[in-house]
């Protein structure tokens, strides 16, 4: 039986892990050793216009620079092993280019490539260095800016000095939301080739009510790594946040530039010999923004956000442990990934509307996407770049691809560091990775072109590689990340059910269940992952957000051969779209003929429904409630919310079939369109006053 699997906020690890990190360092590795770094910021501001810029569909050019562009490198070294990690004030960077840097730099520095790290800011605002979708790498910035990035890592190796090194990390929630959204199903979008396929998309806008919502969860982890000079003065932070860009007008550096200068007023670091140096690189933020699209839009500038994140990062550097020696070790493997590739229906339809551009740029979208397609059938694999590096108890994990958020936060649970930095669109750009859950769903980040080419199942290999890559340059083993138990689960639990799944997964068709007696449950196609469950301690504990699955088509189903007439089942559930949109607003939760669902145009719209009776009580979108149905003989209750009197009482003959179906039912289209959480089954009539008991110890 697969494990079911939750991330710790705090990453709190088990007693094993926990042994071997503590480990790590050992205060005694340190006599006689010196542990120095250097930074620099080089700009790279181009100086010949007009220059072509990245982050559109289509080709732009822009005369005049808003704010300057720098690469900030950081260069550390341990007395044995020396490493470069460099950010680049960029869009996007292409394998060929980053080869290149590492070459030059290897002449210049004498670092091996596998010991250097170059990364995208991802502003989209800056000179294009490859193409991407309708937009052509610029002719001129490559060459012009390859030499400044190389000319930036030698000063930083110049610039090598003893300090001390720290690490730290913050939750900052506020400052980035997940910005992909399932959409209702009546109100999908048409996708390039011609299909309405579009269930979930990113920037639905805010508060948009043909949006169900977030298609997965965020990280807003801050995280940091700092060194200081020996009298403690500030050198360089290098920080990683995942937040996708805040916009700017062209050519700018975008949120990040103004970020490391805001970083060092902070930090009272503005003057001194050798400069301060502050770089925030990019997290997993494949599908994070700074919009948080569930409420009214925020006003805030890009400065201000700057400087909020800014005073967050100087407020966590207050309390980093600096250390004078700690060890330092960086490595690097490629993997082969398939690319997705056209079939022959699609790649005929390519080459006939390419035929017909001739040589001119692309003018839509579904030329911008049939010219990708031809790009698609001559790569059919792509060796990506992957590398982690230790610092001490702190690993990085790099990645070469646009990540969303869920990949990152399961590398950082599996990690056998305490503490883990994810940096993306480091070393090439192998496009968006995702859930392979996500695919079926659609949009933006699913439509195949070489920003978005590698197989459905590549972010779950990715994980893997990387968190052995992070294994090997730690010593130590992965961590085995389980599900914990707060009162209202072990109160579930007590009742002895015949089946329990939290829903809990990060991945797999297979709900795990809970007590070790009862059969596993089966996701359908239609789900999205680890959305926020309801908020309570009693579930996961203090400290652990609780995690459950969002139905956006997909039923969750469960044979189980044990229940007879008389059953409970109960369950959380969150409902995403209005009450009157449909006849039924959404089936609940079904057992051949029980269905109980939530009334319609139908019927009473809000209300839960259970043959011809409805409720009492009208249930508000977008809010968590608790549902149990009762089956005593021929007699059916409903209770919601933890009231001892059920709301909705009758008599019906009973079901004569095990099989379950939680957010719909067997051969009907209108299923639950939300999240739904703790599902738990007992082969026996429960009391209101037993479903009430357990209901507060949530609402406590």
């Amino acid at each position: 039986m697969k494990m079911a699997i939750a991330w710790q906020l705090a990453f709190a690890c088990s007693l094993m892990s926990c042994l071997l990190v503590s480990c790590m360092t050992q205060p005694n590795d340190s006599a006689g050793k010196r542990f120095r770094a250097g930074a620099y910021a080089m700009d790279v501001t181009p100086t010949g216009f007009p220059v072509t810029v990245n982050g559109g569909f289509f080709a732009a050019t822009v005369n005049k620079v808003l704010d300057p562009l720098h690469v900030r490198w950081l260069v550390l070294d341990d007395g044995t092993t020396r490493v470069a990690l460099g950010i680049l004030d960029t869009c996007l960077i292409p394998v060929e280019f980053a080869d290149a840097v590492k070459v030059r730099a290897q002449e210049v520095t004498g670092l091996p490539p596998e010991r250097i790290m170059l990364s995208a800011t991802h502003t989209h605002s800056a000179p294009s260095l490859m193409q991407a979708l309708g937009t052509p790498f610029d002719t001129s910035y490559p060459d012009f800016a390859l030499p400044l990035i190389v000319e930036g890592l030698r000063r930083a190796v110049d610039a090598l000095t003893p300090v001390q090194v720290g690490w730290a990390a913050v939750q900052a929630p506020d400052n980035t939301h997940t910005r992909v959204w399932v959409r209702r199903p009546d109100k999908m979008l048409t996708d390039p080739f011609g299909g309405v396929t579009g269930r979930a998309h990113m920037h639905p806008g805010h508060q948009n009510p043909d949006t169900v919502g977030p298609s997965g969860p965020s990280d807003p982890e801050l995280s940091l790594l700092a060194v200081r000079s020996l009298e403690g003065r500030p050198l360089a932070v290098l920080a990683s946040y995942a937040m996708h860009y805040f916009g700017s007008r062209l050519v700018s550096a975008d949120y990040y530039g103004l970020f490391t200068s805001k970083l060092s007023e902070r930090l009272g670091a503005t003057n001194g010999v050798p400069a301060f140096v502050g770089i925030m690189a990019q997290g997993t933020s494949g599908d994070q923004h700074w919009m948080d699209y569930s409420q009214p839009r925020r006003a805030v500038s890009r400065e201000a956000y700057a400087g909020e994140l800014a005073q967050i990062a100087a407020d966590t550097y207050a309390g980093i442990e600096f250390k004078d020696w700690v060890p330092l070790n960086m490595r690097q493997k490629n993997l082969r990934v398939a690319t997705r590739q056209p079939d022959a229906a699609r790649l005929a339809w390519a080459r006939e509307v390419v035929a017909k551009m001739a040589d001119r740029a692309p003018k839509s979208h579904a030329e911008v996407y049939a010219r990708e397609q031809l790009w698609l059938a001559e790569h059919p694999f792509r060796d990506i770049p992957l590398q982690a590096v230790r610092v001490g108890d702190l690993g990085i994990a790099v990645w070469p691809c646009e990540v969303f958020a869920l990949q990152g936060l399961q590398v950082k649970a599996q990690s056998p560091f305490p503490l883990t930095m994810n940096i993306e669109l480091a070393n090439a750009e192998e496009g968006y990775i995702l859930a392979p859950e996500l695919f079926p769903l659609g949009g933006y980040n699913t439509w195949a072109c070489r920003t978005a080419s590698l197989e459905q199942k590549a972010a779950p290999k990715i994980v893997d590689a990387l968190t052995g890559l992070l294994e090997e340059v730690g010593g130590g083993r992965r961590r085995q990340v389980t599900v914990s138990h707060g009162p209202y689960v072990q109160a579930v639990l007590d009742a002895r059910p015949l089946a329990y799944w939290r829903l809990e997964e990060w991945d797999g068709p297979t709900a795990a269940e809970a007590t070790g007696r009862g059969p596993d449950a089966n996701y359908e196609t239609g789900i999205a992952r680890w959305l926020e469950g309801p908020v309570s301690n009693a579930f996961s504990g203090t400290g652990t957000i609780n995690r459950c699955v969002h139905l956006a088509g997909g039923r969750v189903t469960a044979e189980v051969k044990a229940l007879k007439t008389d059953y409970t089942a109960e369950f959380w559930f969150w409902s995403g779209v209005p009450n009157d949109w449909r006849g039924v607003t959404g089936v609940l939760c079904s057992r051949g003929g029980d269905v109980l669902s939530l009334g319609g145009t139908n019927s009473v719209p809000g209300r839960l429904a259970f043959g011809t009776r409805t409720g009492a009580s009208a249930i508000a979108p977008r809010t968590w409630n608790h549902v149990a149905l009762v089956r005593e003989g021929t007699r059916a209750r409903v209770y919601l919310n933890g009231t001892e009197e059920p709301g909705l009482a009758c008599e019906a003959a009973p079901a004569a079939t095990g099989r379950l179906y939680f957010g719909g039912a067997e051969g009907v289209a209108e299923t639950l369109e939300g999240k739904i959480d703790e599902i738990a089954v007992f082969g026996r009539a429960l009391t209101g006053e037993e479903i009430a008991g357990r209901v507060r110890l949530a609402q406590q």
